[in-house]
């Protein structure tokens, strides 16, 4: 047997580790049954199905012929990106919530996702300023309707010294 696509077999590791350690930590809570489901049932499920499909993954980038050669090598890892892309997801957290132990104020849902987006495009090869402010302009809109008009969710939407 010889793996035919790294790619599609590293991802469908990824992907089977990743639903395998939500399925177990799932057990945590009350799972519940079909009829009466308790807050693990969903955990579970989801875990349980991203593991299926990615085992369904990793089974199909390999071949049982040794004649096929590896199409798709992994590369390198994109560490400028990645740093951006975690880096991002770091900043929302913190712009939303803030940090109470180091004094720093939560700046609202506004001001975090035109963070986000920003700092989360600078991880792409082109990167405009204009086309990040467009989209963060829309997905502030589109999240405020959706969170906190159409679901009630109460957050903090703008920063303090602006909301009073």
């Amino acid at each position: 047997m010889k793996i035919r696509s790294q790619k599609d077999f590293f991802s469908g590791l990824m992907f089977a580790a990743t639903g395998a350690a939500f399925a177990v930590g799932a057990f945590n809570y009350n799972i519940g049954t079909g009829a009466r489901m308790g807050p693990g049932y969903f955990p579970l499920m989801l875990g349980i199905l991203l593991a299926v499909m990615g085992l369904g993954v990793l089974a199909s980038s390999l071949s049982l012929r040794g004649d096929e050669g590896d199409s798709n090598p992994v590369g390198a890892i994109a560490w400028k990106q990645l740093g951006f892309i975690i880096g991002a997801n770091l900043l929302f957290g913190v712009l939303l919530g803030g940090m109470p132990s180091m004094d720093v104020p939560a700046l609202g849902l506004v001001l975090a996702i035109y963070a986000l987006v920003i700092v989360a495009s600078m991880a792409g090869t082109q990167f405009r300023f204009k086309g990040s402010l467009v989209l963060a302009t829309v997905l502030a809109i589109g999240s405020y309707l959706v969170f906190i008009l159409g679901l009630s969710l109460q957050f903090q939407v703008w920063p303090s010294f602006i909301a009073g």
